[in-house]
């Protein structure tokens, strides 16, 4: 076989590993931090086993890395490139695929009555203290890594913490990226409560592949 074919034979391997929308939601989950088999399983509403057979899949094309913890498995992205290769794949899909349009528009844009706010907004906005920016993913994923400043309200404790949201300063949720709901249902949650609310136009890989400034440290 030439050298050439051989190559686009490696190259192919990436392309398949990434033909699967169940590892895609995987790559996804793991832009966020590492995770386990278990944990992933949960989140994807697949089966252990199968969540195991696609992360298998992954590793063999070395998009995922793994470590073992007595029990567990736990795995991550192999590099920011990966992350990087999963938006390229939104971005064709958004500029070339009329259905990923129209689903876009049905399901996301036409949920935001406001403007989003955009990161460079964000960024100034969070400096100068008129406004509060909310992390409302898992409270695992903010410790991982978090827009400075931001707090940590994970969507399913957000009713029960709403009193300690401020009503005189905007808010501006956040959580995976562009096609996360969790930011949507955050925001009109927080609006039906009296709040003023938007949400970040982006998500935290975004915000890093940005090269802006990110946050480790334990939620509080």
């Amino acid at each position: 076989m030439k050298p050439k074919r051989r190559l686009y034979q490696q190259f192919a391997k990436i392309g398949k590993a990434a033909s699967s929308p169940s590892r895609l939601e995987l790559i996804e989950i793991l832009s966020q931090g590492e995770r386990t088999v278990e944990a992933l399983a949960k989140e994807t509403g697949l089966s252990v086993a199968n969540t195991s057979h696609h992360l298998q899949f992954l590793r063999e094309a070395r998009l995922v890395e793994a470590r073992k913890e007595g029990l567990h498995v736990h795995y991550r992205l192999a590099s920011d490139d990966v992350d990087a290769l999963a938006r390229l794949l939104h971005t064709l899909g958004e500029r070339h695929l009329a259905e990923v349009q129209s689903l876009v528009k049905r399901y996301f844009t036409s949920r935001d009555d406001l403007t989003p706010v955009s990161r460079g907004d964000l960024l100034a906005r969070a400096r100068n203290g008129t406004v509060l920016v909310l992390d409302v993913r898992p409270t695992d994923e903010y410790r991982a890594g978090h827009i400075p400043g931001a707090i940590s309200v994970p969507l399913d404790q957000l009713d029960r913490r709403m009193r300690e949201l401020p009503r005189d300063r905007e808010i501006v949720a956040y959580c995976r990226g562009p096609y996360c709901l969790l930011a949507f249902d955050a925001v009109a949650a927080l609006r039906a409560r009296g709040r003023k609310a938007r949400r970040l136009e982006e998500g935290l890989p975004e915000w890093r592949a940005a090269g802006l400034p990110i946050t480790k440290e334990l939620a509080t």
